[in-house]
């Protein structure tokens, strides 16, 4: 798993590149946790495009980045997920807490 970001007015933009799953979860957690430390942003914007694979793993991710950021008046999304990853998210129903958008939606 590689992670990558830029940040730019308050948005910290988070792109995972390889597969998302029990191994590479906690790794990935602590390294998304060094960059909120550092920016504090006010918007996390979680690309997936290049992310070919998430299991649960994923999900708890996603939940414990809302709920960081949720408690400090900031907000979660996901961008551009590929067709594994958004069956997942789907089969979880975590997009009634964050948004999910897909790879042919524009930006926020």
């Amino acid at each position: 798993m590689k992670v990558f970001s830029t940040y730019q007015d308050g948005r910290l933009t988070i792109s995972l590149q390889g597969e998302l799953d029990h191994h590479a979860a906690k790794e990935t957690m602590t390294l998304i946790e060094k960059l909120l430390d550092e920016y504090m942003p006010r918007e996390l914007a979680l690309d997936f495009s290049p992310l070919t694979f998430m299991d649960s793993s994923g999900i708890a991710l996603l939940l414990r980045l809302t709920r960081r950021l949720s408690g400090a008046g900031g907000r979660v999304w996901v961008e551009k997920a590929r067709l594994q990853p958004r069956r997942v998210l789907e089969a979880s129903g975590i997009g009634r807490m964050i948004r999910i958008k897909t790879e042919d939606e524009d930006s926020i």
